[in-house]
């Protein structure tokens, strides 16, 4: 799908660049031809008006200067003078064909393309005045043109080709990360759904013999139970997750006082790591205020303290802590100690789906966290990342302030 959208982005985009192409030399073309013809019938009409008028060199006016020459012819068609010092006039046969050719046209000027000459006729009370004037460069102008049109399209095509392949690599690109994202996100929703479902399918099963006592069959249903609650919650998040990626929804955004959610936070947060005897230490600012969705970004502050409680050290100390950075900016930071995070999957984290340990699958966690709180994070125009050092794992949301 993705080949065939590059390749008809490139078409299209190769046939707006041929056909603004061929326009473009058309153009140029006609209108060069254009003027030549224009320039070339002024200077034979200039010089029907005036025959005798000699030329001089460095002459300063723009008129156009060509091989011509004149034929004058009396009253009665017959020629009394020839003039002109390109070309050799005595051959009389040579010129009553021209004359002939000349006259079989009504209109004042036309063109004998076998000598390459072009001709004005002025009717005088004397007679008839015939000016021929070469056009061999003309013509030899307008063939380089378009050599030179031919050089350039192409060049200009293959060059366009390159760049358009290019350009539908980088338009495509968000399309293929996407479209790699949903395959992933089905492939692995399918598989963190079939290991609940397949447990649920088997003590259903077994429920359905009579071979177990009633203190197995309550311990199958207690089964079935769990294995449900872990599936409403996946699919929870799962529709949470694609509701944050809808962009078409958009935030309610109000002021926010960020100091005072996230200081609920932690005191909602505290009974819980009471009862897993942790700690919980607040270091909040007061008064920072934001602008954006208040439930949006409490879910925030929830998904980084339930993370920091489900990964800490037993008995460990988790910190949250929101501070100013600068005029315009606020950071918050939930770091508690644990295992430390390799370099590579610090930026992996944030993966849909993504679990360092696998082991963590049925405790309640499925690596979509984090990327629901980034998701969160970006709509707001801020920045999230995760940091390791000294023995402590950091989540750090960056906002802007409301100034």
């Amino acid at each position: 799908m993705l080949k065939k959208l590059k390749i008809k982005f490139v078409m299209i985009n190769m046939s707006i660049v041929t056909i603004m192409l061929i326009v473009i030399f058309g153009l140029i073309y006609n209108f060069t031809k254009h003027n030549l013809e224009t320039e070339n019938v002024n200077m034979m009409k200039s010089i029907a008006v005036n025959p005798f008028r000699p030329g001089r060199p460095n002459d300063p006016s723009r008129e156009l200067k060509l091989p011509f020459f004149t034929l004058h012819l009396g009253l009665n068609g017959e020629m009394i003078s020839a003039n002109g010092g390109y070309y050799d006039l005595s051959d009389s046969h040579f010129l009553d064909q021209l004359i002939e050719e000349s006259f079989q046209n009504r209109k004042d000027t036309g063109i004998i393309s076998e000598h390459n000459l072009r001709y004005y006729k002025m009717t005088t009370p004397m007679g008839t005045i015939l000016v021929f004037s070469d056009i061999s460069s003309e013509r030899n102008t307008l063939h380089h043109l378009v050599q030179s049109f031919i050089l350039i399209g192409l060049f200009s095509f293959f060059l366009f080709l390159g760049i358009s392949i290019f350009l539908a690599g980088w338009a495509v690109k968000p399309v293929a990360k996407a479209w790699t994202q949903q395959k992933r996100f089905i492939a692995d929703a399918s598989h963190e759904l079939k290991t609940p479902l397949t447990v649920i399918m088997t003590n259903t099963e077994l429920l359905q013999t009579a071979d177990f006592t009633e203190k197995e069959r309550y311990h199958f249903l207690q089964s079935i139970s769990m294995m449900s609650g872990q599936m409403k919650q996946l699919i929870e998040k799962m529709l949470l997750l694609a509701k944050a990626d809808n962009q078409d929804i958009t935030f309610s955004i109000n002021r926010v006082d960020l100091s005072r959610l996230v200081f609920n936070a932690a005191l909602s947060f505290e009974g819980i790591f009471i009862e897993k005897e942790l700690g919980l230490e607040e270091d909040i600012e007061e008064n920072i205020t934001v602008f954006g969705n208040e439930p949006a970004l409490q879910q925030v502050i929830d998904i980084l303290l339930d993370n920091a409680g489900k990964y800490s050290h037993p008995h460990g100390n988790t910190i949250i802590s929101l501070h100013s950075t600068s005029y315009n900016k606020c950071q918050l930071r939930v770091s508690n100690p644990g295992e430390p995070i390799p370099a590579e999957d610090l930026k992996k984290i944030f993966q849909r789906f993504y679990r360092m340990d696998e082991s963590r699958s049925r405790d309640g966690s499925f690596g979509l966290g984090l990327s629901i709180a980034e998701n969160i994070v970006i709509r707001h125009k801020g920045k999230i990342w995760a940091e390791s050092k000294n023995g402590m794992n950091s989540f750090i949301v960056e906002l802007r302030k409301n100034v």
